[in-house]
């Protein structure tokens, strides 16, 4: 049994365990990926307030490590069912644990969004990739594509100008939704080629992924050789086990406001997995804070 129990690993629940932490809570987080979340595979952190330029697994680090200095629990393990009995909150993992809470924070992110193509599970990982940092160095000096058009599309492709003769950049629009100063940025990159209005319609290889079929808005198609695809196109929240516990929105967020509350008084939602106008890192841990001190709210309250 312990105070907080934290369902994801990632910048909101991780900072959820640093403030319960700091509060005297006991806490176990549960991750079934790698701790520090999505924000691992950004090449560069630039934005967060009052910090230099960091990548995005420095940051993880720095956040894990910080974290674990107030004696909190981190689990690798993924959670398969949520249950609420006699005001306490009793979670089962895929590896046959149980755990039990007083409180439980909801932090499971998203995952990275595909484009619903017949091929495209058969290429992942033989040619199809979602991040960059993780994989970009098994392209060196071939030419790849990114899919995308907001701040992460074009970070991949200024990352992958470092290591790829050719990037070509996919959108689906004429303008990016990216901050200027990373169009500015990848303007400086010759060897970034921004295809614009269009969409991939079909990947084409035999054991790897080898060319990829653009349509365009008129309707004409064109096939690319590529060597590599890298999908940047958004994320879909991780909410499939909790409709019970929150009300999910039709593009399945959990619909929570800004105080993280859920219809259960000791279970919160905190990151991008709740539905929020602005999804960034800076977002995240203010999430993570605020579910973090209402669960001690509650603690203290019920004693």
């Amino acid at each position: 049994m312990v105070d907080v129990l934290i369902v994801g690993g990632g910048p909101a629940g991780l900072t959820a365990a640093l403030y319960a932490g700091r509060a005297g809570k006991s806490i176990t987080v549960l991750e079934k990926n790698a701790f520090g979340g999505q924000i691992t595979w950004s090449p560069k952190v630039e934005n967060f307030p009052a910090t230099a330029a960091l990548s995005g697994l420095e940051f993880s680090d720095r956040l894990t490590e910080q974290v674990l200095r107030y004696g909190v629990n981190l689990e690798s393990d993924e959670v398969n069912a949520v249950q609420v009995e006699n005001n306490l909150v009793r979670v089962s993992t895929v590896f046959g644990d149980t755990y039990e809470a007083k409180t439980l924070i909801l932090a499971t992110g998203a995952a990275p969004r595909r484009l619903g193509l017949p091929e495209e599970e058969r290429f992942i990982g033989a040619g199809v990739s979602f991040c960059a940092v993780c994989d970009g160095e098994f392209f060196r000096e071939k030419t790849v594509a990114v899919v995308g058009g907001g701040n992460t599309a074009l970070q991949e492709a200024i990352y992958l100008s470092a290591l790829c003769k050719t990037v070509y950049l996919i959108h689906r629009r004429a303008e990016f939704r990216a901050d200027q100063s990373l169009v500015s940025a990848m303007a400086t990159h010759p060897n970034i080629f921004f295809l614009p209005d269009r969409v991939v319609t079909q990947l084409k290889g035999e054991s790897r992924l080898s060319a990829v079929v653009l349509e365009r808005k008129d309707g004409t198609t064109e096939e690319l050789a590529v060597d590599g695809l890298f999908l940047a196109v958004g994320h879909t929240p991780e909410n499939a086990l909790f409709p019970s516990i929150v009300p999910i929105t039709d593009q399945g967020y959990a619909d929570a406001d800004e105080s993280c509350k859920t219809n259960f008084p000791q279970i919160f939602v905190a990151g991008d997995c709740r539905q929020k106008q602005v999804q960034q890192l800076t977002t995240a841990v203010s999430d993570g804070a605020t579910a973090a001190l209402a669960a001690c709210r509650y603690l203290d309250e019920s004693v």
